[in-house]
């Protein structure tokens, strides 16, 4: 049976691999990975629209792994509309890196589920076999917390070097054209980020439950007996 201290650390563990399961899956359902807002240019340019003006041609998007919505303002007021990545709209994005993304995040999901029984059964017992002990632990964290980070960089990949925010913004626009003024990292980036760190913690209360702590010893004091103690 695993002491007390290194009960309590793998215990640990076991929530916060649990709670990154949760965050992932969670950031993965809701459409809110960045938020941005948009330009209609041909609008702005058919009525010369100045620095005053530019405000009614100035719409708002946000979008997910799998959904988002949209506010065109081309003068006329906002029309928000829905739309979905799968199955229409991902033939206009970078289909094999949006895939990547997903593929990454469920592959994370996975691992921290594993991850998760690794450490639930460190806290129950000692594993007769190192692969299922602390060193398998930290593989399965290493390799889900890994995924996270492709899926996230990834996610980057797509925003800044493949215009995702202005592929999204013009899907089936024939007559607008739209310009991206902003774009924000929004709520679920920044949960598959702290999920990426939550596993990092793990590597780290896992390598501190290997620490063996010198055990504290009382000195006996040693018994001189001497001939004259034996005399009286």
């Amino acid at each position: 049976m695993p002491g007390c201290f290194k009960k309590t650390l793998f215990a640990l563990a076991s929530l916060i691999s649990f709670v990154s399961f949760i965050l992932i899956v969670v950031a993965m359902g809701i459409p809110k990975w960045m938020t941005g807002k948009i330009l209609c240019k041909t609008g702005a340019d058919l009525v010369n629209a100045t620095d005053p003006e530019l405000v009614k041609f100035i719409g708002e998007i946000y979008y997910g792994l799998f959904r988002g919505s949209k506010i065109r303002q081309c003068g006329l007021g906002g029309r928000r509309s829905k739309f979905t990545i799968f199955p229409h709209m991902v033939k206009k994005l970078n289909t094999g890196l949006h895939v990547m993304i997903i593929m990454f995040l469920c592959v994370a999901i996975f691992f921290s589920l594993v991850s998760f029984g690794f450490c639930v059964l460190n806290a129950i017992k000692v594993p007769y076999r190192a692969i299922n002990g602390p060193a398998g632990a930290c593989l399965w964290n290493f390799l889900a917390g890994g995924f996270v980070v492709l899926g996230v960089t990834s996610f980057m990949a797509a925003v800044k070097l493949h215009h995702l925010t202005e592929r999204i913004a013009n899907f089936r626009e024939n007559v607008f054209r739209f310009v991206i003024l902003e774009e924000r990292f929004e709520d679920c980036f920044w949960i598959c980020v702290a999920s990426a760190t939550a596993h990092a913690v793990n590597l780290l209360l896992i390598a501190i439950s290997g620490i063996h702590f010198p055990k504290i010893k009382t000195k006996t004091e040693e018994v001189n007996v001497t001939a004259e103690d034996i005399m009286y």
